[in-house]
């Protein structure tokens, strides 16, 4: 079966149509709000620029949302964010591009004082 140019584009009307609720989710919540507040999160501080780069913080909050909405463990969450369209498209992500997402341990988030980070 050859997929048309518009496939994907295709598939996503149809999760829409159908409710997608992470695309409400989305449409209601700007990620991009909550970025002064993950900045002054400081998961590990680097040393030197080798290595991997850091995974973005508002992908990690996204991931943090989907691991508790669909309570999935740290080692479960990576099957459906490289298996559902519904999950990619809140992710932001492209469809060949969650093979490069690094393996997250989101539990060190969970455990982030929150009252630390209030001005």
């Amino acid at each position: 079966m050859q997929n048309s140019l518009f496939d994907l584009q295709n598939r996503y009307a149809s999760l829409s149509s159908a409710g997608d609720p992470l695309e409400r989710l989305n449409a209601v919540i700007d990620g991009e709000m909550f970025r002064p507040l993950l900045e002054r999160i400081d998961i590990k501080e680097r040393k030197n620029a080798s290595g991997r780069k850091a995974t973005c913080r508002i992908l990690m909050f996204k991931l943090l949302i989907l691991q508790r909405l669909h309570n999935l463990s740290d080692e479960r969450l990576q099957y459906p964010v490289g298996d559902r369209l519904s999950f990619m498209r809140f992710l932001g992500l492209e469809l060949g591009s969650v093979d490069v997402l690094p393996v997250v341990k989101l539990a060190a988030l969970g455990n982030v004082n929150v009252s630390s980070l209030r001005a």
